[in-house]
């Protein structure tokens, strides 16, 4: 089978030593340009439209990370009929995991005051929290909420779950759809999003939805930035209706210097790095799924793009 491949900001050297490793038998070839060859596969990091526009030898298009709204974005673009396929996981659920429950226990723990207080050079106690008024709430139940869920589970925190369509999860208060938003948020003093970035999530954590957090709320966001609205979540924050945001994910990535959030310190920054895709795991759960395909049999991962994920 010949492949193409493309990964915008990446190095394509490492990508093609994982893949024709685990795809040994396949002529893969870095896309370029002026490149009409046939095809039967994609495997891709935000392509440019060129790549995929008017293809009719694609069998399916891989898509190198769990969300999708970059390919999705090239809409007509995207050859009729072929599936674009997400990563199911790849490594992705235990690093989130670690992530999310170092942000939740950082503040259940108060260790963020503490760093204040170091640099204060002040020694004092703060009171410790009440588990029990600590609840952990999971914006998105996919297959990455799921792990985060599972992980924070272990400790022993309250745990509630909103999802677009009901779920039911053992030990997870779980709420559903846009009528059970309110109820979800007003129930949660940590508010984790995972949601896929779609029409309905974008600019979902505006003012509005933020106050419906508890006072003294903490939000963690390993998403993507357009999930929320910034300067209300700044203005919050300052407010001190929320005590502590972790952000890993941008409006816009970099983040420029001089954005306000470089200068609050109730604001803690990551450089997009929750959840690094690794190369070895992705590269063989593709050739699986390419051989169930060239089987005929049925694959997970397969993305609708009415949802846009």
């Amino acid at each position: 089978m010949k492949i193409i491949f493309h990964a915008t900001g990446g190095n394509p050297d490492h990508w093609l030593h994982s893949l024709n490793l685990a795809l040994p038998q396949h002529d893969i070839r870095v896309w370029h340009e002026d490149d009409t060859a046939l095809a039967d596969y994609a495997i891709v990091w935000k392509p440019p439209a060129a790549m995929l526009a008017g293809r009719s030898d694609l069998k399916g298009i891989f898509n190198l990370g769990a969300g999708v709204d970059a390919i999705l974005q090239l809409g007509d673009a995207l050859p009729a009929g072929v599936p674009v396929i997400r990563l199911d996981d790849a490594g992705m659920g235990i690093q989130m995991a670690e992530y999310v429950s170092h942000a939740v226990l950082r503040y259940f723990r108060r260790f963020d005051r503490y760093d204040q207080l170091r640099d204060a050079q002040q020694w004092r106690f703060l009171k410790p929290f009440e588990k029990s008024d600590f609840s952990v709430g999971v914006l998105g139940l996919g297959v990455l909420g799921q792990r985060i869920v599972d992980a924070i589970a272990h400790f022993g925190f309250p745990l509630h779950g909103w999802s677009r369509t009901q779920k039911h999860i053992s030990g997870v208060t779980c709420y559903a759809g846009t009528d059970g938003l309110d109820a979800f948020l007003q129930a949660s003093r940590v508010l984790v999003c995972i949601l896929p970035l779609t029409e309905d999530t974008q600019g979902i954590l505006h003012r509005e939805n933020l106050q419906k957090l508890p006072k003294g709320a903490y939000l963690i966001n390993v998403a993507r930035g357009a999930h929320v609205v910034e300067e209300d979540l700044l203005a919050l924050v300052r407010e001190e209706h929320i005590a502590g945001a972790t952000l890993d994910v941008f409006q816009q990535e970099p983040l420029p210097a001089g954005h306000a959030f470089w200068s609050e310190p109730r604001i803690s920054i990551t450089p997009h790095i929750a959840a690094l895709t690794l190369r070895d795991e992705s590269a063989r759960q593709i050739a699986d799924k390419i051989q169930a395909l060239q089987q005929g049999q049925a694959i997970s991962g397969i993305v609708d793009a009415s949802r846009g994920y």
